[in-house]
């Protein structure tokens, strides 16, 4: 449903006719993202135990996942867009400190991966895609590393333009460029939904897109910019859009 403005601020307009194709964010937009992140940690940590009981061992005493998260991160920040990079880079160093091949990291990382794609869809989200791309060329543009095209839901999505494939990290404005250039359209043509202000809402209108913050959470809009068109959940988008 729309969310009420705050009658103080200045509202961003959604200028509906010109609507041409919709740019998704993906985790906590579609769906929760920690319980999935949770269910993959949980099978790569299974998959230590089965293949490399030292390592696992290791990953698991207090603090060296950790401490090796921000090690990998410090290291190669010019791989902050790719979480694919930095987990990969996270399971091998693990691997290494334990005295285990570090080559397995690969192998790793599949199980990790695989498990992250089974999301648990918000309710709405079904139905209210199939509803929009009756009409509308879906994108999905996230920073994470899920690929939309590998889930059921991949058949309502045209393309998945994940930081990592753009070499950069919304709000950066060249993925917001990119993925409108895969759409074939200008920019002004793409709306482009999701749950994070800065990264989402922000990041999109300053590529010169149009937005609408996905609030699920009820959140008050805390930017000195014009507050956004707001939905608590996707079917709200479908009656902003009118279908």
């Amino acid at each position: 449903m729309l969310q009420p403005m705050n009658a103080q601020q200045d509202t961003a307009p959604l200028d509906v006719a010109m609507v041409k194709a919709i740019s998704l964010d993906l985790d906590d937009t579609l769906w929760p993202v920690w319980p999935t992140i949770r269910k993959a940690e949980a099978a790569l940590l299974e998959w230590m135990h089965a293949t490399v009981p030292a390592t696992a061992a290791h990953w698991g005493a207090e603090g060296v996942a950790q401490t090796i998260r921000e090690q990998i991160k410090a290291e190669h920040l010019d791989y902050a867009h790719d979480f694919t990079f930095l987990r990969t880079q996270m399971i091998a160093r693990a691997l290494t400190q334990a005295g285990d091949d570090p080559a397995l990291a690969a192998q790793g990382f599949e199980v990790f991966i695989t498990t992250r794609q089974q999301v648990e869809l918000y309710p709405e989200v079904e139905a209210a895609l199939d509803a929009l791309a009756a009409r509308y060329r879906l994108i999905a543009v996230s920073n994470g590393n899920a690929n939309v095209l590998q889930m059921p839901i991949g058949r309502f999505f045209s393309a998945n333009l994940p930081a990592r494939e753009a070499g950069v990290a919304k709000p950066h404005a060249r993925i917001f460029n990119l993925a409108a250039e895969r759409l074939g359209l200008a920019n002004g043509a793409v709306v482009h939904v999701g749950d994070d202000t800065e990264l989402d809402v922000l990041g999109a209108q300053q590529a010169g897109m149009q937005a609408v913050w996905l609030n699920r959470a009820q959140q008050p809009w805390n930017h000195a910019h014009p507050e956004p068109l707001q939905i608590s959940n996707l079917q709200g988008l479908c009656k902003i859009l009118g279908v």
